[in-house]
């Protein structure tokens, strides 16, 4: 199946409900079983990631299959090395072929009982759950978050807790001290004892009553849109006589997004001060943000994106078709997330006549290099939700643009395309 998306023909002025946080749903989700709650947490997401969750802990099958969900796959892990009986976990082929070494070393040096179905390193794994009698590990501080995360939220629950020693740089800070923040919510003790090293203390989890916020990572998705809203008017201005009605169009565009919080426990709430230099206004109302067109963009955009790597594609899209140079750093996960999404962007940019280059499998970087754009391109998704949302705002400077398997946005934003059409966008 594929999408041709085209760009509003009147004014952009929406009020977006936002999914809810797919990180934050996940781990509520693990800290709740943990907890023995009866409580279920309120305004789950309900993207597929959340969704194989929920059926996933929904009463201990002995065969798992998560699909594409990563966050499942490492979460579930940790969750069933602890949680009593045998299991097997697995998921789609490209799942399959995501590593999880790291965290299978980790548990097993715990005392976990884990086997390799397949190829070693990789799911499919086997998992026999019992008490977990270790107490301290340590594990390279590069690694995704997701391991971290996975394993400290066990720790509440083992005999003597556990003791975690990060070594070298710490890529993913931000999201480790979401989970951490979570933890506390659910009642459990953990904090940094040092720059590199976190303790959990043992006690386990209480059953509350816990709420999740919308998802800072589908906001930028309409940070993007109103970047690039201010290209499409000049486009639209360049070849309408009626200028007085575009006039009005460029400063009436505007974006409400429901269910953000200013004081927000996920690391991609950062992307709003990144979208303040390409142009987009924040101002926090009672209901969430309220998006607006603001002054000149910078000439070049230069950032460390270790913190928030599920937005790089967004920032390279936007920054491509907003003619800023860019270079990005600190995208070292971004090779073993759904796909390899600096190869997929590199591609799929290519066909729009932009040349993108990366360095060391961590840096993105574009200096304006141009290349013959492919008469009707079609962009391919590589079964990765970010690559279709990133690049659906295409349309606002392009005549159309064409997306295939759009379906793949159910993983963390199944309404999407819904919230597009209802804002005016074209999709057939």
């Amino acid at each position: 199946m594929q999408y041709t998306v085209s760009a509003p023909t009147a004014p952009l002025h929406a009020a977006i409900q936002l999914p809810a946080s797919k990180s934050i749903s996940n781990r509520a989700l693990i800290l709740h079983v943990l907890a023995h709650g009866s409580l279920t947490p309120c305004n789950l997401s309900d993207c597929d990631d959340t969704r194989v969750m929920i059926r996933a802990l929904d009463g201990n099958p002995e065969h798992i299959d998560i699909l594409a969900a990563g966050t499942a796959m490492r979460f579930l892990t940790a969750y069933l090395s602890v949680t009593p009986g045998k299991r097997i976990i697995t998921g789609t082929q490209r799942m399959q072929q995501r590593p999880i070494r790291i965290l299978v070393d980790a548990l097993r040096e715990l005392g976990a009982q884990i086997e390799y179905v397949g190829n070693e390193g990789f799911p499919p794994l086997h998992i026999t759950g019992k008490e977990l009698k270790g107490e301290e590990i340590s594990l390279a501080g590069n690694v995704s978050s997701q391991y971290i995360s996975a394993l400290l939220m066990i720790g509440a629950v083992l005999p003597k807790g556990l003791r975690l020693h990060l070594t070298g740089d710490i890529v993913s800070r931000p999201y480790i001290n979401l989970t951490l923040q979570l933890m506390r919510d659910f009642g459990g003790r953990a904090e940094w004892t040092s720059d590199s090293s976190i303790t959990v203390y043992p006690g386990g989890y209480r059953d509350v009553s816990f709420t999740v916020e919308s998802d800072w990572s589908a906001a930028s998705y309409w940070y993007q849109i109103l970047a690039l809203s201010d290209i499409s008017n000049e486009t639209k201005k360049a070849k309408s006589d009626k200028e007085e009605e575009e006039r009005e169009w460029k400063f009436v565009s505007e974006v409400e997004l429901l269910g953000l919080f200013p004081r927000s426990y996920q690391g991609d709430s950062r992307g709003a001060e990144v979208f303040s230099r390409l142009g987009v206004r924040t101002e926090y109302t009672d209901r969430g943000v309220r998006l607006t067109r603001m002054g000149t963009p910078v000439a070049r955009l230069v950032e460390d994106m270790v913190d928030i790597p599920d937005l790089a594609q967004t920032f390279v899209v936007t920054c491509c078709l907003m003619n800023i140079p860019f270079r990005f750093t600190g995208l070292q996960s971004l090779k073993i997330k759904e796909t390899d999404r600096i190869t997929a962007l590199i591609t799929e940019l290519h066909k729009l006549g932009y040349v993108v280059r990366s360095e060391q499998d961590s840096i993105l970087l574009w200096n304006g290099e141009r290349c013959p754009a492919e008469a009707a391109p079609v962009i391919a998704t590589y079964e990765d939700h970010r690559m279709a949302m990133a690049f659906a705002p295409a349309c606002l400077v392009l005549p159309q643009v064409q997306i295939d398997e759009p379906q793949v946005v159910s993983k963390s934003y199944p309404g999407y395309w819904e919230d597009l059409r209802e804002a005016g966008f074209k999709i057939i």
